[in-house]
């Protein structure tokens, strides 16, 4: 009997990205955040069979790196993007994100619940995890989205791992015959991984 399908796939949080209000789909790396991403292309290049990206342009640059140096299609997927937090500002944006955690099916005006945003990501992870069996697929994408879609898998992942993501981080997620088995961190940060809250990005908090 053939061994079942396996699928590796690198899930890379963005590296840092100074906040610009309301340039959510085109705000760029800073200079940290492009140093950092040339090393997460040296760490994952040789492994790299696809790339799949959030259009957001923190994400993509964090991983089209990645692409480029394996000769490895980039594809870019409107469903890895971060949790759409409120259509508008919102005045207390610890207290609407907590709100959310909280109850994953509320949302703000204009803006997606947690189980909406969750439900897309593993969507768009099911397509490429089936579409790419027994490859290494990098993905990047976001910290929140990062942690429901990993919530879906292991609900030790959540609330209280979302905020223990670095800018960037890696982590490794295994799936034997469509299912996730295993999720373990690849990514060593180094101290200025961690961006200060003055200058990280809000709605990843």
């Amino acid at each position: 009997m053939p061994a079942p399908p396996t699928t590796v796939v690198s899930f890379v949080r963005h590296a840092h990205a100074p906040y610009v209000p309301d340039a959510e789909r085109t705000r760029g790396l800073s200079r940290r955040g492009r140093r950092d991403a040339a090393r997460v292309t040296a760490r994952l290049a040789d492994l790299a069979d696809v790339v799949a990206t959030s259009p957001y342009e923190r994400a993509r640059a964090t991983v089209e790196g990645v692409a480029d140096a394996a000769d490895a299609p980039l594809i870019v997927d409107e469903d890895l993007r971060e949790r759409e937090l409120a259509g508008s500002h919102v005045d207390d944006f610890e207290q609407a994100v907590e709100h959310l955690w909280a109850n994953p099916n509320a949302s703000h005006p204009g803006g997606e619940s947690h189980a909406e945003a969750q439900a897309r990501g593993v969507a768009a992870v099911d397509r490429l995890v089936e579409a790419y069996p027994d490859r290494h697929v990098v993905v990047g994408t976001h910290g929140t989205l990062m942690a429901l879609v990993f919530n879906a898998y292991d609900p030790r992942y959540g609330r209280e791992f979302w905020p223990g993501l670095t800018m960037p981080d890696v982590y490794e997620v295994t799936f034997v015959d469509g299912e996730a088995f295993s999720i373990a961190r690849t990514w060593t940060p180094e101290g200025d991984d961690r961006a200060g809250d003055a200058d990280r990005d809000p709605a990843e908090r």
